[in-house]
């Protein structure tokens, strides 16, 4: 049977970095909602393209174009033995739509680990934190310096502050995350499938967490 995990977290709470490392060690896809949509807008596939259609227009992107984006994705072979799903779902309705597509690859969410940690920490955090123009590495000026300021790396690229890691936005982020997310935590909590997970630790320890959580289930 199929492995699913929905993993939850505040923006600059360490999801995607503990999303990366987990889909190494346990062997599972890692799905980003963010980037199935840029893959489909950069390779003009049709589900991209009618993604865009609405975005252009200032609409929300129906949920049925968003699953569909994410049934083509699981149809790939590296998702044969489930994924990790980082991004989507957003809402308790996307999350009920996702239940019967989930069926349809011989699995279901096994497991939500919702990563947290307080506001102060979560400013501190993204306010730091610095990408490339190339490529979207990430550094942050207290915990992930590149070797010569101001530029990545990797690809040698300039290094440079997104607006919404400006600390004038980050609480404004943070604010709006919770307004959406927390009717989500409380689907899953129900469920039976939430389990939190102490996001303010170093990152060697929250991945020791997440691991012996997953592994309960």
């Amino acid at each position: 049977m199929a492995t699913f995990l929905v993993l939850l977290g505040p923006p600059g709470v360490g999801k995607g970095t503990q999303a990366e490392v987990l889909s190494h060690t346990i062997k599972l896809a890692h799905i980003s909602s963010g980037d199935l949509f840029r893959e489909n807008f950069k390779n003009h596939t049709e589900l991209g393209t009618l993604a865009k259609s609405y975005m252009d227009r200032g609409q929300l992107v129906p949920d049925d174009v968003t699953i569909n984006m994410i049934r083509e994705r699981l149809k790939r072979e590296d998702c044969r033995a489930g994924a990790i799903l980082d991004g989507f779902p957003r809402t308790p309705a996307q999350a009920d739509a996702l239940c019967p597509m989930l069926s349809e690859f011989g699995g279901e969410v096994n497991i939500v680990p919702y990563i947290t940690a307080a506001e102060n920490i979560i400013i501190e955090r993204l306010s730091g934190r610095w990408t490339c123009r190339a490529q979207g590495h990430i550094y942050n000026i207290k915990s992930n310096q590149p070797k010569v300021s101001g530029i990545c790396d990797v690809d040698g690229s300039e290094l440079y502050q997104r607006d919404d890691d400006k600390a004038e936005t980050v609480k404004t982020r943070i604010g709006v995350y919770f307004e959406q997310t927390m009717p989500l935590v409380d689907y899953y909590r129900k469920k039976g499938k939430l389990v939190e997970i102490n996001g303010a630790q170093d990152v060697a320890q929250v991945t020791k967490d997440l691991l012996a959580a997953i592994n309960k289930k």
